[in-house]
């Protein structure tokens, strides 16, 4: 799904990999002043637009990685993936934070 197709707030929460995610969506969803909510969810939008570009790639590299008996493991991405769609993680909930 791209940022020009129908996002809900329940397919974005759908489109999130991770609880902790799932769950400042539904923060900022639920603190952010109406006049700003559109904003918000847009970027939630793009951040969710870019993990799923990024998931062919994320499944190649797993399987090519995958742990190993000697303790290497996966190094999880997502929090680079929403840096560079415009998350910012040091917002408060309910203002933007996505």
């Amino acid at each position: 799904m791209t940022a020009r197709e129908t996002w809900t707030v329940d397919r974005l929460h759908h489109a999130l990999p991770h609880s902790a995610l799932r769950q400042q969506l539904l923060a900022d969803v639920n603190l952010t002043p109406i006049d700003e909510l559109s904003a918000v969810l847009y970027r939630w939008a793009v951040a969710a637009d870019a993990l799923q570009a990024a998931a062919p790639r994320i499944a190649a590299v797993r399987a090519q990685h995958t742990t190993s008996a000697s303790g290497d493991t996966a190094v999880d991405h997502t929090a680079d993936v929403l840096r560079d769609a415009g998350h910012r993680a040091d917002r408060e909930p309910g203002r933007g934070a996505a």
